[in-house]
């Protein structure tokens, strides 16, 4: 049986060490933000590297998701699948994904604001789309059996083995201890954006350390902070506790 995962993740959220976390089981193939190079070119971004990008990808929105709906590349039972429901500004959307297991990947909009202002000077509620994560996530309720699975990256980080073990338990897939390590280093199954994106995950080994407290921000960052916050609190009633 194909099992094929999305996992729904705003920018600068551990989303690529997740990523990193499931490239390192046995039995799965990820794919990095198949729907990046349609995003930049539809929406004209002047986001960095993005040219390349576009020439690097399939960037045809229907094209991508007919993939993402296929065969999984290399064969392998599981396919994790991480996308950005920012990105998702076409008329393809969570809704063409009926079969996938759907997950979402949660992290408070004050901390997603200042780690992104460190690697772009402005960020807009467009570039964060919390409203729209939520509205995929309501979705997924109505149309499976079950609460999707949610997972704060804050608690995340105090405990990661047991909230992947009961991630697993929610996707209904088997515990892979190779989930807890990876290789130094770009992976081949990175975007072409690794070199500007993921310094921090190339250079690691494993997820990092419980984070401190919440950065102070103030004046623009302060209010977007405030506009996100409702949808972030809307998801976080239903994250993983363990």
């Amino acid at each position: 049986m194909t099992i094929r995962i999305a996992m729904w993740s705003g920018p600068r959220n551990i989303s690529t060490a997740m990523m990193r976390s499931f490239g390192g089981r046995a039995d799965t193939f990820v794919s990095d933000e198949p729907f990046y190079g349609a995003y930049l070119k539809q929406s004209g971004e002047p986001q960095p590297m993005a040219d390349a990008i576009i020439a690097d990808m399939d960037c045809d929105w229907h094209s991508v998701a007919e993939t993402m709906r296929g065969p999984i590349p290399d064969g392998s039972a599981f396919w994790y699948q991480k996308h950005m429901p920012h990105h998702m500004i076409d008329a393809v959307s969570i809704r063409d994904f009926p079969d996938h297991r759907h997950a979402f990947l949660i992290r408070e909009p004050e901390r997603v604001i200042a780690s992104y202002a460190v690697k772009r000077v402005h960020v807009k509620f467009d570039d964060l789309r919390y409203d729209r994560q939520l509205e995929y996530f309501e979705w997924a309720r109505a149309n499976s059996n079950t609460v999707p699975a949610v997972i704060d990256s804050t608690s995340f980080l105090n405990d990661p083995e047991a909230h992947l073990r009961a991630l697993c338990d929610r996707l209904d897939i088997p515990w892979d201890v190779g989930m807890l390590r990876w290789k130094k280093g770009t992976h081949r199954t990175d975007g072409i954006w690794a070199s500007h994106w993921y310094d921090k995950v190339a250079a690691s080994t494993s997820f990092g350390p419980a984070v401190g407290p919440l950065p102070i921000l103030d004046g623009d960052a302060a209010a977007l902070a405030d506009r996100c916050r409702p949808f972030y609190e809307a998801m976080r009633k239903h994250a993983i506790t363990v």
